[in-house]
């Protein structure tokens, strides 16, 4: 018997029809959010360590400077304005926003979210609120997860305790922090990040009802 999948294989006195193949599952949509400080990326980079063979983390772009030690294609997409304008105009994000009282633009590139999910892998994005928003408008049926302090004093003082910003930066990012806990409701689910285990293990069991394969 012929290996080679096109020749007819069909048994005598059956009908030919072509080989049923199984399609491959769509991986999910997976978005995580929460203001400045709440340890989002401590969780992300453990995520990926737990799933390091199902979640593709996606990898945003940017206008602003690369920061000491980070890496074009590693950290983020380090790309100039006129080149994320370009593509912006030509449809190439998924979503994409401006920080407030900036000229800095983030965004999601769709070449970073559509191979891995077409390809059954789920994709995992780091977003604010607003880019979950245009997410949902495409994907309504993302999982959103909004990770949050215990409270809003809390925050403040993880966020002073950094000390690498001017009060009236510091201030500034408190009011975008407040904005953003109070959207909350937006997300499917929500975690308070009391310690960074135990928030894990509460994504881990969500992620684990959408059926995103722990390693």
């Amino acid at each position: 018997m012929s290996n080679n999948p096109s020749e007819n294989t069909t048994s005598p006195g059956r009908s030919s029809s072509p080989s049923l193949m199984t399609p491959t599952k769509s991986g999910k949509l997976i978005v995580l959010s929460g203001p400045s400080g709440v340890g989002k990326s401590t969780i992300v980079r453990q995520l990926i360590d737990r799933f390091s063979s199902s979640l593709h983390l996606s990898i945003s772009a940017t206008t602003r400077p690369p920061r000491p030690g980070e890496k074009d294609g590693i950290d983020y997409f380090f790309l100039c304005s006129e080149e994320f304008e370009r593509r912006r105009l030509a449809g190439d994000f998924l979503e994409c926003c401006r920080v407030f009282g900036s000229d800095t633009w983030y965004g999601t590139l769709k070449s970073q979210v559509t191979p891995s999910l077409e390809a059954g892998k789920s994709v995992l994005l780091e977003i604010d609120v607003d880019g979950t928003r245009q997410v949902l408008s495409q994907f309504p049926n993302a999982e959103t997860i909004f990770v949050e302090p215990r409270s809003a004093t809390e925050l403040e003082t993880r966020l002073r305790g950094r000390g690498t910003e001017s009060e009236e930066a510091l201030l500034r990012r408190l009011a975008v922090a407040q904005s953003e806990l109070e959207q909350a409701t937006l997300y499917r689910h929500r975690v308070v990040n009391d310690t960074v285990d135990q928030a894990i293990e509460q994504i881990i069991a969500i992620l684990t009802k959408a059926e995103v394969a722990e390693e």
